[in-house]
């Protein structure tokens, strides 16, 4: 008999972005992906897209060099946290309670077997639109910006990792969720070199995939989705209009099957602009799908080949 599946995550909830251009990135983020500040609190701007329906889904906070502080997962209740809470406890990667942040009540902070500082809340501040931001629809978290590439909500993350077996057991064993897909040496070792986890009906929320480098705890890139794939058409019309750096795309991954964008932001940080077409896992006892490298040769579901720099170029960079 299967294992259950632990389903106590309920989503994503916000990844805080290091940048050593705050001011530049800012406007990246709100001008040309057409997200909007919620707040500003010292050396971070917090931010959201227009449906996020909580404060902030990126917080944005200077630093010397780019790459990610934390991310943080919200949990399905206060009795799935306190549960999360206490399998982390377990584990010699737990960290401790703190206060929270703008936005969201308590959190518990742990790293990840590679070195990632995570955290774990329930208690949030949903956001509240105003007399500018109010939709004509009442199941819109706040109006349609008619600003840039018009992001609609985050939708995942992704990480290096150094040892990409280690988190994937860490992952699977005290947050719980599901691993929907995954890239191994070969079906006879089956060693994984990249991981996707679902913690709810999208195919995924977190994907980690092996860093060629050696380097742990790096962050590869935050991911928003747009409402079609034509809107990632123009935003590449966008980005180039606006000196924006294109690393690869438009086209269809093979893997999850995103239609995507990638781009970096002026801080020198990896970001995708994407649409997840309709794809949902709603299957309870879905099988893993299992790709090998040398299947993962042929590239993107098109042909388009993966670009090297996917495997190296995480931030923070090497010295």
């Amino acid at each position: 008999m299967k294992q259950e599946i632990i389903g106590d995550i309920a989503h994503l909830a916000h990844v805080e972005m290091l940048t050593p251009k705050l001011e530049e990135s800012t406007h990246f983020f709100t001008d040309i992906m057409g997200m909007s500040v919620s707040d500003t609190n010292g050396d971070s701007v917090y931010l959201r897209a227009y449906d996020d329906y909580e404060h902030h889904t990126l917080k944005l906070t200077a630093s010397k060099q780019p790459g990610m502080r934390h991310f943080a997962w919200r949990a399905k209740s206060e009795q799935a946290l306190q549960r999360r809470v206490a399998a982390i406890k377990k584990t010699n990667f737990a960290i401790g309670w703190n206060e929270g942040d703008l936005g969201h009540g308590p959190s518990f902070q742990y790293t990840s077997p590679d070195g990632h500082l995570t955290e774990i809340y329930f208690e949030t501040q949903k956001y509240k639109s105003g007399i500018n931001d109010t939709s004509a629809l009442k199941n819109t978290a706040s109006k349609f910006p008619a600003r840039g590439i018009n992001v609609r909500r985050i939708d995942h993350l992704n990480l290096f990792a150094k040892d990409v077996r280690a988190f994937r057991n860490f992952q699977l064993e005290n947050l719980g969720g599901m691993l929907t897909e995954t890239i191994v040496d070969n079906l006879t070792d089956q060693n994984p070199k990249a991981v996707w986890f679902a913690v709810n009906s999208k195919s995924y929320d977190l994907a980690v995939t092996e860093d060629h480098t050696g380097m742990t705890g790096r962050f590869h890139h935050v991911t928003y989705a747009t409402n079609s794939r034509e809107e990632v058409l123009i935003a590449a019309d966008i980005c180039l209009e606006n000196g924006i750096y294109i690393e690869t795309g438009p086209h269809k991954h093979t893997i999850q099957q995103t239609f995507f964008l990638y781009v970096y932001e002026p801080g020198g940080n990896r970001v995708e602009i994407a649409n997840t077409t309709a794809r949902l896992i709603v299957d309870p006892d879905y099988e893993t799908v299992v790709w090998t490298q040398e299947e993962r040769k042929k590239g993107q579901a098109w042909g388009l080949p993966t670009v090297p720099a996917f495997h190296t170029r995480g931030t923070p960079m090497a010295e």
